[in-house]
């Protein structure tokens, strides 16, 4: 049975802790492969801040089509009309691989758990998934509701304090990314003007 993570996100833009909590992930839960889906347009998020999707996804490209290891999806690109839901893609992803047998495992952030409640159909992740759960600096267990606590397996991953809202706001003032992003992701926002 091949055991596929799912890594959906809106990678606005992709750092190096995304890559770094990817790897710790698929070495701990043995993973085949990891498949990064920046999503189209996410449901929670505010669609002012999000950049068009052609950057997320080429930005996507660039920070982890180059390990064999991983692999990125454009699947959420044919929703540009409508919301971006995490269990919709499950079951897309589901239907491209049958015929092979295929454990996926949806790597999520803990602040996503909290937010489980808001979701479209939260228990219908469960069948279709494992649920794998990574810290984030600032959260914790207290705010997930008991019974998800219960269906979920957590990560022990070093915290990391790098966020693309960071990013975003030290590109907007002009500070430096080096230490935060791929030298080939600096490059790209600052040749396509981004952020600012």
């Amino acid at each position: 049975m091949k055991r596929y993570g799912i890594f959906g996100g809106t990678f606005n833009p992709p750092h190096l802790a995304h890559s770094t909590l990817a790897e710790k992930v698929r070495m701990e839960l043995k993973l085949d492969k990891i498949i990064f889906i920046p999503s189209a347009i996410p449901p929670l998020k505010d669609k002012n801040e999000v950049l068009e999707i052609k950057h997320r996804l080429e930005m996507s490209k660039i920070a982890f089509g180059n390990n064999p290891n991983y692999e990125v999806s454009d699947i959420e690109i044919n929703n540009l009309n409508g919301k971006s839901y995490t269990v919709d893609t499950l079951t897309k992803l589901q239907k491209r691989f049958i015929g092979e047998t295929v454990k996926f495992y949806l790597i999520l952030g803990i602040d996503s758990l909290i937010d489980f409640p808001k979701w479209k159909n939260p228990e219908k992740l469960f069948e279709l998934s494992e649920v794998a759960i990574i810290n984030r600096p600032g959260f914790s267990k207290n705010n997930i509701q008991p019974d998800y606590l219960k269906k979920v397996k957590f990560i022990n991953t070093e915290l990391m304090d790098i966020s693309s809202t960071k990013i975003r706001e030290f590109v907007r003032n002009n500070k430096s990314i080096k230490s935060l992003v791929l030298p080939e992701i600096e490059k790209y926002i600052i040749q396509n003007n981004l952020y600012k």
